[in-house]
Formats: C-alpha cells, structure tokens, sequence
C-alpha cells in the first residue's frame, strides 16, 4: 500500500520514517485494547500517559491503552488510516486536510480552542528582516502540512506575496530549530512548545503570530471512522478525559509545567510561558467549527499544495454523549 503521505508529496525526513514504523504492518488492535498515537508536543496526551488517569477511566470497560509517539501528525494520521493506531491525539488544523485529500476515513472526535499565539514565524533577533515582506526571496524553514505551514501561507497572502516568492525548507521541528539557530534559513515558523524554546534560548523575534485574524491554529484529535462508529463508550471516556486535563493545566500552570519540563527536556520556565499560549479548553467538533477549515484547505489548493479540492464539510463528525 503506497502511503497518502507518499501520494501527496509530503515525504519528509524522520517524519516519514517514524510515520513507516509505525504504520507498515496493519495490525487489528484486540477488543480490550485501544491504541493511542500521539506526538511529543501532545500536551494532553502526555500528561494522561504519565499520570495513568486514562487507564484508571478505561478499566471498568475493560479496556487497556496502548501509547505510540510520533513526530508529527500526518504519519500519525497515516497510522489511524491504515488500522496501526485508533486514536490520535492531538495534530494541527491543516492535518486532516491532507489526510482528507487522499481518502482517509477519520472522524472528528474532539477540538482544542482557537490559540493564535501559539505558532509563529521567528527571525534572527539582529536579523535585517522586519516585515513579512522582507521574506520575499528569502529561506523559510517550515514544517509541511502542519499548522503553521497554514500560517506561513496566510502572513505571505497578508503581504502581497505568494509561497512561490520565498524558498521552503521543509523539515522537522527539530530539523527546523537547528537549521535556524545554525544561521541555515532566514526564518523559521514554529509552534508551541518549540516556539518558545527556541525564542527564549536564541533571542529570536516573533515576525508574526497567528493574532489579528491570520491564523486561529485549533488542534484535532481523531480516530478512524470505524473506531468512532464502534467504540463511542471508549471515546466517550477519552474524551472527558481531555477536558478535565486542559482545565487541570489551566487552573495548575506551574504543576502542569512542572511535568511537562522532565518530558520535554525543556525548563518548567519556559514551559510555563509556551502552555499559557494555548487555550487547552477541549470541546466537540461542530459543522460551524469548522469553517476555517475550509480556509485552510482553499488556500493550500491554490497554492497548488494540495492535489484536489477538499471539501471540510464532508468529514465524519463525531459527538460525545452528554453524562
């Protein structure tokens, strides 16, 4: 089976590796199984792994959890579309989109709230550039297909420019951070908790942020369209689980920072600040919700980015049963 990742031309460097490893081999999970596939920026997702609260919520189901990391959501999405991986917490707005382009059958399962400040296009603190503008013939390291991928696109239009007037370094966040502190690219968009490592440690400049209308940059989780037909008790629970824990990380922002600093290797300072960029407030996913959605989806097929017209309205819907 040839991957969408593959037909759409979104082959990266380790993304792609991971997103094979973990995707290859199509292995049904048991009944009493649910398998979680998430990436390190995951805050939610990480916290429940630590914590084990998920396991405690999914025992009177009978129901165990199995965890798999990934470096970011399309290879993610490519495991819940292949049958690897159930659910997937938590990837980008423009995520599905790819996903949806290529005929995956996903299901909307839950929304985080709209975090413009989230994601940004850095520069060089002594760098010469002082609009987006000044990226006309210039360098970006991007991460394709992500969130800020979409921002990038946006802060160019803004400007009057098209992606054709700058050079893309598609790479990896981590790929990305080194080519920007190695002086390798002109900018950088990044997201969050990367975006505020970096721009605390290196003394970058925010160019611009997703603020003022740009970029609303909300985060999905999904599962398969059959996962979410046949297990909505599971859901059901996973669910709630999401919410209680972005409140919990709201209301506790130095105890939320203080687990979070041993797994991401990044001090609890700093992550304090990256987490209050985020709004953590989990909800259903809506038809209205989804508008900018189709935004997104416009503007990477104009871009010629995206190989077909997708429609954001024909996605699966999945919603939580009141308790």
């Amino acid at each position: 089976m040839i991957s969408f990742i593959s037909r759409l031309g979104l082959i990266g460097t380790a993304a792609l590796a991971i997103g094979a490893q973990n995707a290859s081999a199509q292995t049904p999970a048991p009944p009493d199984q649910v398998r979680i596939g998430y990436q390190k920026s995951s805050t939610l997702t990480a916290i429940l792994k630590t914590n084990g609260d998920l396991e405690k919520a999914l025992a009177p189901l009978g129901v165990k959890v199995s965890w798999h990391e990934f470096t970011s959501g399309l290879p993610l999405l490519e495991a819940i579309n292949t049958g690897n991986v159930d659910f997937g917490a938590d990837v980008a707005d423009t995520v599905p989109l790819f996903a949806q382009a290529a005929g995956a059958k996903l299901a909307y399962i839950a929304e985080e709230s709209a975090s413009p400040s989230a994601q940004a296009i850095l520069v060089a603190g002594d760098s010469p550039i002082k609009s987006i503008a000044d990226l006309k013939g210039k360098k970006v390291a991007v991460t394709k297909g992500a969130g800020s991928h979409f921002l990038l696109l946006a802060a160019l239009a803004k400007a009057g420019l098209s992606f054709k007037d700058i050079t893309p370094a598609y790479l990896t966040p981590a790929d990305g951070r080194a080519a920007f502190i190695g002086g390798n690219v002109d900018a950088w968009v990044a997201w969050d908790p990367f975006l505020t490592s970096a721009a605390r440690q290196s003394k970058a400049r925010v160019l611009a942020d997703g603020s003022n209308g740009l970029a609303s940059y909300k985060r999905y989780y999904l599962s398969s369209a059959a996962f979410a037909d046949r297990r909505a008790d599971v859901l059901n629970v996973i669910f709630r689980k999401l919410d209680e824990t972005g409140r919990w990380v709201k209301a506790k922002p130095q105890d939320a920072a203080s687990v979070l600093a041993g797994l991401w290797g990044i001090d609890a300072t700093t992550v304090e600040e990256a987490n209050s960029h985020r709004s953590y407030k989990v909800g259903a996913v809506t038809a209205p919700g989804l508008s900018e959605q189709q935004r997104i989806a416009d503007a990477f097929f104009a871009e010629g980015l995206l190989p077909v017209k997708v429609n954001a309205d024909d996605a699966k819907i999945w919603t939580p049963k009141p308790e």
